[in-house]
């Protein structure tokens, strides 16, 4: 008996997922886009779920396909969605034409705090929070706040010196171990003991999107948000009671203590005494609840520790592979340890000219994120092509396949630091490592000291070299809904003989 209902409901199924595939496809062809038809109902989307390799490796095979189309529409269940290919369309999604396109393509969810976070807000509450949050990335804050991602780098060496083991381990581990220190402590302070003692770096480990749960999570939600929503499907929401009460406990000793420690606490403290947040032009308001600030120092690690340890790796996967420009990185480091006595300040860390070179052309190679999403807002055409997009439409933007697409930067394949030199700096308007636009990253400044800390000091105490086996033509990923993970190269720590 049971056997005709199922198989009803089976011919329900592939009939929907007929006409939804059927419908997207004449969407497009009515407005003469070149449509993806591979998978019409969710495009690349189904690719990454069934293949292996990232999810920007799928765009990445939409940009060779179609690299001579403006743009190509692909499925996205019934949500019109367009991969951007063209350079000039990227720039006036991302940048030019904000009003249009100044959602992220995702929203928080409702009943769901730790959603709330600067990442996932859209219109004026995002506008409001943006800048209520900026004034911890000037350049005076950064300042004061390096002393922290200089003692988390100083620990990080105490730590891998002290277990050899960690020296021919996975890597990527241990600079996700870091990243995660350096994290908790921007947030929650550091005070004499080590940074590492953290009771905080299981709990950054559980939320990472890379956790095969948080992966699917993000996959579904990006794919179908308002059924993500109707299915009461939560994101984060059993991390909440842990990571808001710890923020408040963090609050309120650091109110009693009354110690100005530059930290993202501070500015909590700051923001709860200043009461109700306002947006003058809009007159939109917010109360810096102990909730909504939750949210916010939880955007730290989830933009703060995976891509950053993805960047720190890469990094020495390519330095461990290329011995001479090693050996100009070491050069630079030593001078300034020797110069300034060992006592690396901001100043001094922003000064090595090589070492930023370096860790530019790592970021280009190697983007810690390999595409963007926007929404449109309100009816608009992008330039090349003349093509029409409508309200609502999901549009999706390359990154890595920009970074390595021979038209913008000759012999994309190539680890170049010369390449971001004052002389040949490229176009600042296609390098985007922490996004473009009013949307890019927040935190980038921020995250590339607590990349070059790591750099300086490991690299002061130990030298690389890539573990044979590892030692393939090919730089393979692995699987990341978001992330550019590099899956195929180890790299061993030696120590270095200092004179």
């Amino acid at each position: 008996m049971l056997q005709l209902p199922l198989i009803l409901c089976g011919l329900v199924l592939l009939l929907t997922w007929y006409l939804i595939g059927r419908h997207n496809e004449n969407y497009w062809k009515a407005r003469g886009v070149k449509f993806y038809s591979k998978n019409k109902v969710i495009g690349p989307s189904w690719d990454y779920l069934f293949t292996k390799g990232a999810m920007f490796e799928k765009f990445g095979e939409l940009y060779k396909t179609y690299r001579n189309e403006p743009v190509v529409a692909i499925g996205q269940i019934l949500t019109p969605s367009l991969f951007v290919i063209d350079a000039k369309n990227v720039q006036h999604v991302l940048s030019s034409d904000f009003q249009s396109f100044n959602h992220r393509g995702l929203d928080s969810v409702e009943g769901d705090q730790l959603t709330e976070s600067i990442t996932l807000l859209n219109g004026p509450k995002w506008k409001l929070m943006r800048k209520t949050m900026t004034p911890l990335f000037t350049s005076s804050k950064l300042k004061n706040m390096y002393y922290i991602m200089d003692k988390t780098a100083q620990d990080f060496v105490a730590h891998l010196k002290s277990d050899p083991k960690l020296w021919k381990g996975n890597f990527f581990e241990s600079a996700m171990l870091y990243c995660n220190a350096a994290v908790c402590a921007a947030i929650f302070g550091i005070g004499e003991q080590s940074t590492f003692e953290s009771p905080f770096l299981k709990f950054a480990k559980d939320v990472s999107i890379s956790n095969f749960k948080n992966n699917i999570k993000f996959t579904l939600f990006n794919l179908a948000p308002k059924l993500f929503r109707m299915l009461g499907v939560k994101v984060f929401k059993e991390h909440e009671d842990f990571f808001v009460g710890a923020i408040g406990q963090v609050i309120k000793k650091r109110e009693e203590e009354n110690v100005k420690r530059h930290d993202f606490a501070d500015l909590c403290i700051e923001l709860q005494k200043n009461g109700t947040l306002k947006d003058q032009t809009t007159g939109y308001e917010l109360e810096p609840t102990t909730g909504l600030l939750s949210a916010q120092a939880f955007f730290f690690f989830t933009a703060g520790v995976e891509p950053a340890a993805d960047g720190i790796f890469a990094t020495f996967a390519l330095l461990s592979q290329h011995p001479e420009i090693l050996q100009k990185v070491h050069q630079e480091i030593d001078e300034y340890f020797e110069k300034y006595d060992g006592k690396i300040t901001y100043d001094v860390v922003c000064d090595m000219e090589y070492v930023d070179k370096v860790l530019s052309e790592s970021l280009r190679m190697f983007p810690p994120i390999g595409y963007l999403s926007r929404q449109c807002v309100q009816d608009t055409v992008l330039p090349v092509g003349n093509v029409k997009v409508a309200k609502g439409t999901k549009l999706f933007t390359p990154i890595y396949e920009i970074h390595h697409d021979p038209k913008y930067y000759p012999d994309p394949e190539v680890f170049d630091p010369e390449r971001f030199s004052k002389e040949r700096r490229p176009n600042d308007d296609l390098y985007m490592p922490f996004g473009m636009g009013n949307r890019t990253c927040i935190g980038a400044r921020y995250s590339k000291l607590q990349l070059l800390a790591a750099i300086v000091h490991v690299l002061r105490s130990f030298t690389l070299k890539p573990i044979p086996e590892s030692q393939q033509k090919k730089v393979t990923f692995l699987r990341h809904v978001l992330g550019v993970r590099i899956g195929n190269v180890k790299v061993e720590l030696i120590p270095r003989d200092k004179k």
